[in-house]
């Protein structure tokens, strides 16, 4: 069982439309502050006057479903180069880096392992135009560009890959989290190169190709900021101790 939490604190300037993404698939319980028309795959469209809008949203989360096998659509849109995982630019350093490794699993792990050790977890280091390539040369990111990075290495060597949002019990610093699972022997596999918590633990928000599909919140018209966030993610008990090396599935439906 967990317990996970957030709250968005937005200053909004002109009426605006906006969507979240915040809300778990399957929770034993929840509530969501604001009035919202809930979309499908678990989003909520709201309309906002100016002034302070401030968002609370709350769930109480079990045990998640494993997520069905890969579907032949799921693996087409995962091998495409997307907005922040330009694939098709890295085919020839992915293949002299990790050509050796063989089999899909192993080479998820060298591509995995590659990411960790030579880029340097850096708050303010990257930005909303930062895709893999930037980050790759940078040496330097936050989770999303971790993820990024990782799943453009994979889709270079045909490896299916997507980016998953979560929370996350165990990360520290407390925020919202974003991790990479590729197919393997046609089911989905999570992986997560800052190795800040534990992947046993994370609680799927939103599927996507990259960091574009997966916001917490997208401004449809008018201005906002957001200068508030917090949020909250605890598990029951001790958490698990994860190697990074095993196989392990990501809980929660795909929409």
């Amino acid at each position: 069982m967990s317990e996970i939490a957030c709250l968005l604190g937005f200053d909004v300037t002109e009426p605006a439309e906006l969507v979240l993404q915040i809300a778990v698939p399957s929770p034993l319980s929840e509530t969501l502050s604001v009035e919202a028309v809930e979309l499908p795959g678990r989003q909520h469209y709201l309309r906002a006057e100016p002034g302070k809008l401030r968002v609370e949203y709350r769930a109480t989360v079990g045990p998640q479903p494993a997520p069905g096998p890969v579907t032949k659509l799921e693996r087409i849109v995962a091998l495409r180069p997307s907005r922040y995982c330009p694939s098709d630019r890295l085919a020839g350093f992915a293949a002299r880096q990790f050509g050796w490794a063989g089999d899909p699993a192993t080479t998820v792990r060298a591509i995995t392992d590659y990411v960790h050790d030579h880029l340097y977890y850096t708050v303010g280091s990257s930005g909303p135009t930062t895709d893999a390539i930037d980050t790759l040369l940078s040496g330097a990111g936050v989770c999303r560009d971790y993820a990024h990075l990782v799943a453009t290495l994979c889709r270079s060597l045909d490896i299916p890959a997507r980016v998953a949002a979560v929370y996350a019990p165990g990360l520290s610093p407390m925020d919202f989290h974003l991790v990479v699972e590729t197919a393997l022997d046609g089911e989905w596999r999570v992986w997560d190169a800052t190795r800040l918590a534990p992947r046993q633990s994370l609680i799927r928000i939103a599927t996507g190709r990259d960091a574009a599909d997966t916001a917490l919140a997208t401004t449809i018209s008018g201005v906002l900021t957001m200068p508030e966030m917090m949020v909250t993610a605890v598990a029951d008990g001790n958490l698990p101790i994860d190697d990074h090396v095993a196989l392990v599935s990501l809980g929660g439906n795909v929409t």
